[in-house]
């Protein structure tokens, strides 16, 4: 184990501690930029069990991988979930156990997910005001997304975000809403700007917003950039001696984004994905069933991490296979 730490490098030296990990492309939600005609399956295949999810986390964390977040789809939809989270909480080497969920089951799992060894959380919340989260999530729940935010800061979950996708003509006059939601709360609210997917091209002409309106705001009002940990997400985040929160930017077209990229993903049935925007998908499925295969895993994903490219194309909509963003986590 000692002479794989740290192992987990691409042919450009970029090393890997964070692995998204999506445990079901099911989603109840019925976002406009993903899935505004709700979830239909692709597949008969069912997504990765406890048993195989384990069995990857075991072999990732002898690898280096630190830092684990599970996504979907709706990751929550599963009923195993505090169960999968207790479980690799118990494996040696990870330090962080992340959750993205839309917060829909978040009021009744925020204490059994703490107590199952959750460190991060990341909520949702694409608009706080009750009629634009319902045209953009196609559902009415703000109220009940946001009880359920109130109540995992009040277990005690250590690192809570709200994740915001920006979207000109529907949430972006919100800024002020948002930044005051972290005046006096210590969570971080990040906005993300709208990527296109496969299936979201006309979508993305209407509602795309660069997030450099939102970078210009912040640092004109005194938010100062903050510096990174090797397991953070691509988030430029910002602090201000005024508020006990932060506030986050994802900028998916800007120069150099991947170039510090540090997460590698696995979809809900096994498949490890290195880039989101990738063409090329390499199925581990077969080598999850037992522990003993622990060691071929490892050396399939060493080898396939030397195919991971630069840097993605999105900028010539390029898109590679990701139809929407509940294929994979996002």
């Amino acid at each position: 184990m000692r002479a794989l730490q740290d192992s987990l490098r691409d042919s450009y030296n970029r090393q890997f501690k964070y692995l998204r990990l999506s445990l079901t492309e099911v989603c109840n939600f019925r976002c406009s930029y993903c899935l505004p005609d709700g979830y239909k399956s692709s597949c008969s295949e069912m997504p990765l069990n406890e048993n195989e999810v384990i069995n990857l986390v075991h072999a990732f964390s002898e690898l280096g991988i630190n830092k684990i977040r599970l996504t979907g789809g709706e990751p929550t939809v599963r009923q195993d979930i505090v169960s999968i989270v207790q479980k690799i909480a118990k494996i040696d080497g990870i330090k962080k156990i992340a959750l993205t969920t839309n917060g829909f089951r978040l009021e009744q799992l925020a204490a059994p997910l703490f107590e199952a060894g959750l460190t991060n959380l990341n909520v949702s919340v694409d608009s706080l005001q009750e009629e634009n989260f319902l045209k953009i999530t196609g559902k009415s729940y703000l109220k009940k997304v946001l009880v359920g935010l109130e109540k995992a800061v009040l277990v005690g979950i250590p690192t809570i975000k709200i994740n915001t996708v920006l979207l000109k003509d529907l949430n972006d006059t919100e800024l002020s809403n948002y930044i005051n939601l972290v005046r006096k709360a210590p969570i971080s609210v990040r906005f993300i700007e709208l990527m296109q997917t496969g299936s979201n091209g006309d979508y993305f002409k209407k509602h795309h917003l660069s997030t450099k309106v939102i970078d210009s705001y912040l640092r004109d009002c005194g938010w100062y950039e903050a510096s990174k940990q090797i397991t953070d997400g691509p988030a430029v985040e910002f602090t201000h001696k005024d508020y006990l929160g932060r506030i986050g930017i994802i900028s998916p077209y800007e120069k150099d984004f991947c170039k510090l990229c540090n997460r590698l993903r696995i979809s809900s049935f096994g498949k490890l994905q290195l880039c989101l925007f990738g063409q090329g998908q390499l199925s581990l499925r077969n080598l999850l069933q037992d522990a003993d295969q622990k060691e071929e895993l490892q050396q399939t994903i060493l080898k396939s991490l030397l195919l991971k490219p630069v840097e993605h194309d999105l900028k010539s909509g390029f898109t590679g296979l990701t139809k929407n963003l509940s294929m994979i986590g996002g």
